[in-house]
């Protein structure tokens, strides 16, 4: 079976210094693609840096809610450039973030807005970000959604009206290692049989959401690709689908959605 884990922040404080060993635990765990996400356009730049090192990396540019007050007119040039790259596969991590609102709501509103014009005209998928923001977030992806190439809604940990919103909009979903908590992901674990073949994903999040019913734990207390087995493992359960039969129609999706 083959793996690939679409969301590692691999540039993360706890990741950063051991890239190496990262990847060959993953590889060695049967995930063979890692996406590593960008935050903002320094740490895009900083991952295309290093890709020359890991050529089976695949990498996303864009600008996450968190970072929304760094964004300026100048921004989309060096966008535009950064997408260019051969490794960079779509545009993101972006959308909205009202629970921690580290920038303000018009700030997130107007770089989302940006980088959805931006996908549109370049004609590249979207890795979206939202948390507690939905009343925004969906009429925001709708006015584009018939333009875009694809999107996957990255993290997904929302309600069931949330999820349906999301697939009305014909969304591809991202699913944890929440689905591992029994005490949070409660909800998740019911609402996973709702998302059809077609549209579903699997990520780590790596460096965090570490699946809580792992075990061992790691001493380090660190997620990291190599556990995306064992999420998937949960999710196939779960769908009463086989680990293999998940497999394949989780990498068709990888490669319908990132046009590999």
């Amino acid at each position: 079976m083959h793996w690939t884990d679409i969301a590692v922040n691999l540039l993360s404080g706890q990741l950063a210094g051991e890239i190496d060993q990262t990847l060959e635990n993953a590889k060695a765990a049967g995930v063979h693609r890692v996406v590593a996400l960008a935050s903002d356009l320094a740490e895009a730049t900083a991952l295309q840096a290093i890709q020359a090192d890991y050529p089976a990396l695949k990498l996303t540019a864009g600008v996450h809610p968190h970072h929304a007050s760094e964004w300026a007119s100048d921004r989309v040039e060096r966008l535009v450039r950064l997408i260019q790259h051969p490794a960079v596969i779509a545009i993101g991590e972006c959308g909205l973030d009202y629970f921690r609102d580290f920038s303000s709501r018009e700030a997130q509103r107007a770089a989302f807005e940006a980088q959805l014009e931006l996908a549109v005209e370049h004609r590249r998928p979207l890795v979206l970000h939202c948390r507690e923001a939905y009343d925004d977030f969906i009429p925001m992806v709708a006015r584009y959604r018939d333009r875009l190439p694809g999107a996957v809604l990255h993290c997904f940990t929302g309600t069931a009206d949330e999820l349906q919103a999301a697939l009305d909009l014909d969304l591809h979903i991202g699913i944890t290692g929440w689905i591992c908590d029994e005490r949070r992901g409660t909800e998740l674990r019911q609402l996973v049989t709702r998302i059809p073949d077609h549209r579903l994903l699997l990520e780590t999040d790596s460096p965090y959401l570490l699946p809580r019913d792992l075990r061992p734990k790691p001493k380090s207390r660190r997620n990291e690709p190599a556990h995306l087995p064992h999420i998937a493992r949960t999710v196939a359960q779960l769908r009463s689908q086989s680990e293999q039969a998940l497999s394949e129609l989780t990498e068709a999706n990888v490669k319908q959605l990132f046009q590999l």
